[in-house]
């Protein structure tokens, strides 16, 4: 029996309670994991958002028939809108520091996974959302797909990797740009610079 996952999920009960669910595919499509994303109202990435995908990108690194990850969201219009920052006002300076270590870490044990990963950007994928997809082999962005690292607006900087990735991916120039201008852009436009694979 064929067993398929949309990429661009459009019911946000794709996901059941968690906050990240792993998926792994059957039938045809055996070999193939999804994660799924679903926190609303922007799949904020808090505290249990975090844990639960770390523990879903660790079960894929031992996952023996494993051959292909895909991270997607099962909310309409957004894929990661970044770090919960109503969360955060309320950590101390020391569960900061933990917590963005904890984002570093999870996104590198993404990065280094042994098979090829894939994002599926559907709406906002903004601050620790573009992060998180950096951290994939591929990207594939819907035409309604809204791109950027709007930390410095908010006087911070991305912490997540982005500094690092971003600049590997489109040249540090263009990178410096997105950064510095906080400026957001369509996929059609990620696509034209080489930040997403695909623009659908």
């Amino acid at each position: 029996r064929r067993s398929t996952v949309p990429l661009f999920s459009t019911s946000a009960t794709a996901a059941a309670a968690t906050c990240a669910r792993l998926e792994l595919l059957q039938g045809d499509d055996k070999g193939i994991a999804v994660i799924t994303l679903y926190r609303a109202p922007a799949n904020a990435l808090g505290r249990q958002m975090l844990q639960e995908f770390r523990g879903a990108v660790a079960q894929c690194r031992f996952e023996p028939s494993l051959r292909c990850v895909i991270v997607r969201s099962a909310l309409e219009k957004v894929f990661c809108a970044g770090a919960d920052l109503k969360e955060r006002a309320e950590m101390t300076q020391r569960e900061v520091g933990e917590f963005v270590y904890g984002l570093r870490s999870g996104f590198t044990e993404l990065e280094s996974l042994p098979v090829p990963t894939i994002a599926a950007l559907d709406g906002a994928t903004l601050g620790g959302g573009l992060e998180l997809a950096l951290a994939c082999d591929m990207r594939v962005a819907s035409e309604g797909a809204l791109i950027g690292l709007p930390e410095t607006a908010l006087a911070i900087i991305p912490g997540a990797g982005g500094t690092q990735r971003l600049p590997r991916l489109i040249g540090p120039s263009r990178a410096k740009e997105l950064t510095f201008t906080a400026r957001r852009i369509s996929s059609a436009d990620a696509a034209a610079i080489g930040l997403v694979n695909y623009s659908v």
